[in-house]
């Protein structure tokens, strides 16, 4: 059987790193996904909460270059998300959830993280807080690995720092939180920030 183990990281370097230590373990790209702040890969930024319209432009135009230059993932490039604004996407992951990724903008499908996600076996609650912590900056890798290496992927995911979801899900429904909302008003990702912390809220 096949194990899919997700992880969320506060800092998109560490869930690139995170990637290039799946892959030097003999993972591959078609196990592999990864969801991150786009300003992160490409130093642009969302300059308006309801950016993503904005930022499809930019995407068309850099989505390729993201995806040639950092020598991660096949097929990694921009795409919006509904509630969440642009990213930097690819995987098996975003085929689910978007039905394509071609290292260009594509569209999602409202819920699509958290439905690719729940389809994968993870549970609604984890899905929701994961997609949330997207929204607010975070960036979320998942590898479905075999039975005989679900232990050596987890212990890469947790090399490298991810963040305690239990912490992560009680500290947003002390603001109010409830699930993740497909039609939110995407943060403000500003440029530089390395902690999701930084983000300025709608």
């Amino acid at each position: 059987m096949t194990k899919t183990i997700t992880r969320l990281y506060n800092i998109y370097d560490h869930a690139t790193q995170t990637i290039v230590a799946l892959r030097a373990a003999g993972f591959l790209d078609a196990e592999i996904s990864l969801l991150g702040p786009a300003n992160a890969a490409t130093g642009l930024a969302s300059d308006a909460p309801g950016a993503a319209g904005a930022d499809a432009e930019i995407g068309a135009g850099v989505g390729g270059a993201v995806g040639a230059g950092t020598g991660l993932l096949t097929g990694l490039g921009l795409m919006a998300i509904p509630g969440v604004g642009p990213v930097v996407a690819a995987g098996w992951l975003v085929a689910t959830a978007a039905g394509a990724v071609a290292g260009a903008l594509a569209g999602a499908a409202a819920g699509g993280i958290t439905g690719g996600l729940t389809g994968a076996g993870i549970s609604d609650s984890d899905a929701n807080v994961y997609a949330e912590g997207v929204r607010r900056g975070g960036s979320l890798v998942t590898v479905r690995a075999p039975d005989d290496r679900e232990a050596e992927a987890r212990r890469i995911l947790d090399d490298h720092m991810p963040m305690d979801v239990e912490a992560r899900e009680a500290e947003y429904r002390s603001e109010g939180w409830a699930a993740f909302d497909p039609k939110a008003r995407p943060y403000i990702h500003i440029v530089g920030a390395t902690d999701p912390a930084m983000m300025e809220r709608p």
